[in-house]
């Protein structure tokens, strides 16, 4: 069951504006990762659905991210049938990230009130999402459907809508100002902000610091 409410959740996205995004079949890894991004601010992590046996990883982690670091909602993506979603809930998941729209999906994550965010290209598939109970739409691949452009041409009719980019976010000032000024809620980042040649040296005290400037970036964007 889900520590979090939906509410919560959302606010939370919203709030704090930075999700990472990470996968690795090692729990203990995963656990240094979340512990990292913890300390360094973020209060939302998106584990990857990646790889066979990721929901046993992600249930170790979760129940031990409900100790150790207790404000961190976890939370499950790549999720692209209602069966997996299903899954991750009864394990605990606060909230269901999806590259694609998949009604099935809305009717699971309702039903139990878990925040849903499906991977949408389309202004149509927006309305969509949104007409099936989604607050905050993911879109993906953020680049490659239109960047910032994008969601400011989607913003202009719609200026209801919440946006989270996933897909050509990087960590650096000008690109989530980019983002961020065209007016998304939230942004997830991936292997940009938690690199594979840090997570080989053990180097969690650089992925901490990353996390830390870009929750900090975030802020001061927002702040202005």
């Amino acid at each position: 069951m889900a520590r979090f409410k939906r509410l919560q959740v959302l606010n939370t996205f919203s709030s704090t504006g930075i999700v990472p995004l990470f996968y690795h079949e090692n729990a203990d890894v995963v656990k240094k990762v979340v512990m990292a991004c913890y300390l360094g601010g973020a209060r939302i992590f998106e584990f990857t659905n990646r790889g066979d046996y990721a929901h046993e990883v992600f249930s170790a982690v979760n129940k031990w991210t409900a100790k150790e670091c207790p404000e961190m909602i976890m939370g499950v993506g790549s999720v692209v049938d209602s069966g997996t979603a299903s899954l991750y809930i009864q394990l605990g998941a606060n909230f269901i990230v999806s590259p694609s729209l998949n009604p099935d999906l809305a009717k699971v994550c309702n039903r139990r009130k878990i925040a849903w965010m499906p991977g949408c290209g389309t202004l149509s598939e927006i309305n969509l999402a949104e007409e099936l109970g989604c607050e905050i739409v993911k879109i993906f691949p953020g680049k490659e459907v239109g960047g910032a452009s994008f969601v400011k041409a989607i913003l202009a009719p719609c200026p209801w809508t919440s946006i989270m980019p996933s897909g050509g976010v990087s960590p650096d000032r000008e690109n989530l100002k980019a983002w961020f000024d065209a007016g998304v809620t939230c942004v997830g980042l991936g292997s940009l902000l938690i690199p594979k040649d840090l997570i080989d040296k053990d180097d969690f005290l650089t992925i901490e610091k990353k996390v830390k400037e870009v929750v900090q970036i975030f802020k001061e964007i927002k702040s202005l």
